[in-house]
């Protein structure tokens, strides 16, 4: 009986072990959506970013993902999304929308951030917005005319929808492939969020490989 007793409190013992490494186990760096986003150029992986001009983290992030974009392969497609969560979010939001589709964005990307972030300017007025934009070459009513248009409406309206449907909470977010969710804090830091990307983006490759096979 004694023995009996003894194994018994032995399993038990084993099994609390068991379920306490468990517990212990570290959770995955990177949340799988529930329902995937399609994504914006059917046929290849997509990694976005979202982003917030007045955010001093993505802006630290910066020279760390912008080499990295720069060495990306070419069934990779990188997007930059803001995130428009009011206030001046909303205001720099349609600010990049519109340098965007202007096809000006990447020229002024940089001054935009540090015009933000390092000359402490708010940057929430279009007109504002226009004046300092004028500076960097960008055509001030060309610019205040876009700002405005139906076209950049709808982008709010699409940018607004794909970060409801990515769940996200703060930012800088990084989503790979519509299906994939992790920031900077959660991956460990900016080198090991592009690690990540890099991992997902292999894992995606291998399925879309196995797919067709």
């Amino acid at each position: 009986m004694r023995n009996l007793i003894i194994s018994a409190a032995l399993v038990a013992a084993s099994l609390f072990g068991m379920t306490a490494q468990a517990a212990e186990a570290p959770a995955a760096p990177y949340v799988e959506l529930s329902n995937p986003v399609p994504v914006a150029v059917p046929g290849k992986i997509e990694v976005v970013e979202l982003f917030w001009y007045g955010c001093p983290h993505c802006y630290a992030f910066e020279p760390v993902i912008n080499p990295w974009v720069e060495k990306l392969p070419s069934d990779v497609n990188f997007v930059r999304i803001p995130a428009m969560f009011g206030g001046p979010w909303d205001a720099h939001g349609q600010m990049f929308l519109t340098l965007e589709a202007m096809g000006v964005e990447s020229k002024v990307h940089a001054a935009v951030f540090n015009a933000i972030q390092k000359e402490h300017k708010k940057l929430v007025d279009k007109n504002e917005m226009a004046d300092f934009l004028a500076t960097q070459g960008v055509d001030k009513d060309k610019f205040l005319a876009t700002f405005d248009s139906f076209a950049i409406k709808g982008k709010i309206v699409q940018a607004r929808d794909l970060a409801k449907k990515y769940e996200i909470s703060g930012v800088p977010t990084m989503i790979v492939n519509g299906k994939y969710r992790f920031d900077v804090g959660s991956a460990g830091g900016a080198e090991q969020a592009l690690q990540l990307a890099d991992k997902l983006v292999d894992k995606e490759r291998a399925a879309n490989k196995a797919a067709a096979n």
